[in-house]
């Protein structure tokens, strides 16, 4: 049996370092200081927007950067786009670049947009004919009307981003370079942009793009890289980058904005609660499709008669998703005394990605007594290996007859 096939790469850093020289602080302000700083070789002092950063993105991935305003992010967006080179190390990439780097960017301002059309296609090595017969299709998705034959120095920077969008998405480029574009324009423009990258993810294109919009990335990235100061500082999971730099940067916004609530008479006790994944590791992060298992600890400081277990599930939105407990399941525990534990198995989780809440109930039969609820107390993330859209997993198939 031959060897699993190794997922091309589209896009490559390795040791990758941009310095920049901060001219203009600690030189002479004079003639002559600044010839005295040209005969004794005095060097301005440097700045490092990034250093050592190394990542690989496969073809066809959705690969998202954040992290701090400063932090390196567009420096690293114009090194993959080659506008700017490495200082140390090398960026390589495999395949046709398109960009949309900073509003109106590879755009002449006394052109039209028309103009403009065939001049960024021209940059990108398409033929004048081929972009002729996707005007309509430009035309169309940027919206922009008559605007299309004046001078883009009149446009509104929401104007700029609907053309250079257009044209970026509509060339059909490898590789598609996103930084914050999707923060300009109306809801329904944005709503466009999302769909059409999500086009471009059914269609295998890689993309890659920044945006201080974490909800939006932790959708639709297959990987995140957060770097901080120039560094990187943290790479993988989607749900789990996103959770960690909330939380170490925006405490006050963290997830969960839900209300977390606890009552019950303690005759019964939640006293701890585990996930664990496949592979039986202690973790909040899980995979859709894959198992979850959660031990719930409990103590019951007397004999308690047929008590009732039962959990919920809730989406960060608010969403109640399901809900069940062991009577409707026609489980009967006969009495809880003293401690232990109770197991609950998901074998193929249905969630889809996201964050998610978890509430516990200890009940009797008749529901009259809560002996210990604890609600949206307990909160995990998902991750998808596909782009299906929505909150559940389908378990389907597809044929054709």
């Amino acid at each position: 049996m031959s060897a699993p096939r190794k997922a091309e790469t589209a896009i490559e850093a390795v040791n990758v370092g941009k310095r920049y020289f901060m001219r203009g602080l600690n030189q002479s302000p004079t003639l002559f200081g600044a010839f005295k700083d040209k005969v004794t070789r005095r060097k301005p002092p440097e700045f490092w927007a990034l250093r050592n950063v190394d990542f690989s993105v496969p073809k066809g991935a959705t690969f998202g950067v954040i992290g701090p305003n400063g932090s390196g992010k567009s420096s690293t967006l114009g090194l993959v786009a080659g506008t700017i080179r490495p200082t140390e190390g090398t960026m390589t990439t495999q395949g046709r670049i398109s960009s949309l780097l900073e509003l109106g960017a590879g755009f002449h301002t006394e052109l039209t947009g028309r103009e403009n059309i065939f001049l960024n296609a021209s940059l990108l090595g398409i033929a004048r004919e081929d972009i002729a017969r996707r005007m309509d299709a430009i035309l169309e998705f940027a919206g922009i009307g008559d605007f299309i034959d004046m001078p883009v120095k009149n446009y509104s920077s929401g104007m700029y981003v609907r053309l250079g969008f257009a044209v970026a998405t509509e060339v059909d480029p490898d590789i598609l370079l996103i930084d914050e574009v999707l923060a300009v324009g109306d809801i329904n423009f944005q709503k466009k942009c999302l769909a059409r990258i999500q086009q471009f993810q059914r269609r295998g294109k890689t993309l890659l793009f920044v945006s201080h919009d974490l909800g939006t990335v932790e959708t639709f990235c297959d990987e995140v890289l957060l770097i901080e100061k120039g560094a990187m500082v943290d790479r993988g999971d989607p749900a789990r980058v996103v959770h960690d730099y909330r939380e170490r940067h925006f405490p006050d916004e963290n997830i969960p904005d839900i209300e977390v609530d606890e009552h019950g008479t303690g005759d019964i006790r939640l006293q701890s609660l585990q996930m664990r994944n496949t592979a039986g590791q202690v973790t909040k992060w899980f995979v859709s499709g894959e198992a979850l298992c959660i031990d719930i600890e409990y103590a019951a400081n007397k004999r308690v008669e047929k008590p009732v277990i039962g959990v919920s599930f809730k989406h960060q939105a608010g969403q109640h998703m399901f809900g069940t407990n062991t009577q409707i399941k026609n489980i009967e525990i006969p009495y809880l005394e003293g401690s232990g534990i109770a197991r609950l198995h998901i074998d193929k989780l249905p969630l889809r990605r996201g964050h998610y809440f978890l509430s516990i109930a200890l009940h009797s039969w008749d529901h009259s007594v809560q002996y210990h609820r604890r609600e949206d107390w307990y909160d995990f993330g998902v991750r998808s290996r596909d782009h299906s859209e929505g909150l559940v997993e389908i378990p389907l198939r597809f044929e054709l007859l």
